[in-house]
């Protein structure tokens, strides 16, 4: 269902941004033009953390009373619980300053709707090619210093499980284990997708990944001059490899931040009804 117009109201995305990286706030800015076309809102805005515009500038820009922030972030942390909240002058979910009310929405990869954007992106990456004989992979970070992220990509593929759409769906990660390097030994099919659970093009799905999958013996460029995701498959230790882009990079991430806009009403609704 469409979101109806929202007058006297901003919609603010935060990204990460990148110093070296001049793809990373790319998906960030695509996003808001293509919500912008919809007119919902009377302004759509963007930030980052890496790059300007900053956190603390943005809201200098807002021009309505009526505020939503929505983090394009995969997973809840650092940035989304403490770096954002900081920056922004937050006191919570709902912040009433200077005339605004701002609703600080969860992050766009908590959002149940990340399935489907999942689901369709594995099936772009290899079109045509049975799902019952082939193993999906999500890849997330994984560290030990913070298992969010892990949390996060675990959490989608129980849900992608559920469907009983691929013959298996298996978590990876970077930097813990089960790791993306050892993706022919974990999966039992012949055809093996891989999808990067991120939100950029960024050093990790252009370069680090390939490297990891055996894609490419040595890192490469950027995303926006790379050819790694559209040479699929890739024929390596007996199987058929194919490898997409960030998730983030999907058109349907509109949508997606749309519904935690939506969820935040809802459950703001709700919890005023237990009130």
């Amino acid at each position: 269902m469409a979101m109806e117009k929202r007058p006297g109201t901003t919609l603010v995305i935060i990204g990460h941004g990148s110093t070296t990286n001049p793809d990373s706030s790319e998906p960030n800015h695509r996003l808001a033009d293509a919500i912008r076309e919809r007119g919902i809102f009377d302004q759509i805005l963007c930030c980052f953390w890496k790059e300007e515009p900053s956190m603390r500038e943005v809201m200098h820009s807002v021009s309505s009373p009526e505020v939503y922030i929505v983090p394009n972030f995969i997973s809840e942390g650092y940035f989304t619980q403490t770096v954002i909240p900081r920056e922004l002058e937050l006191e919570g979910p709902l912040t009433r300053r200077n005339g605004k009310t701002i609703r600080y929405c969860e992050p766009v990869g908590n959002h149940p709707s990340m399935t489907e954007v999942l689901l369709k992106r594995a099936r772009e990456t290899a079109p045509g090619v049975p799902t019952k004989e082939t193993s999906l992979l999500i890849v997330g970070h994984g560290t030990n210093l913070n298992d969010n992220s892990a949390k996060a990509a675990k959490t989608q593929v129980r849900l992608l499980s559920n469907l009983d759409l691929y013959a298996e769906v298996l978590p990876t990660y970077m930097e813990e284990s089960p790791l993306i390097s050892d993706w022919a030994t974990m999966t039992s099919q012949r055809h093996v997708v891989v999808i990067p659970f991120f939100i950029s093009d960024g050093l990790h799905s252009y370069q680090d990944i390939p490297v990891l999958l055996g894609i490419r013996e040595e890192v490469g460029p950027a995303a926006s001059q790379s050819e790694v995701f559209q040479s699929n498959p890739h024929h390596l230790q007996g199987k058929e490899l194919y490898y997409g882009s960030a998730i983030g990079t999907d058109p349907m991430m509109a949508d997606v931040i749309l519904d935690q806009v939506k969820a935040f009403d809802e459950a703001l609704d709700q919890s005023m009804v237990l009130n």
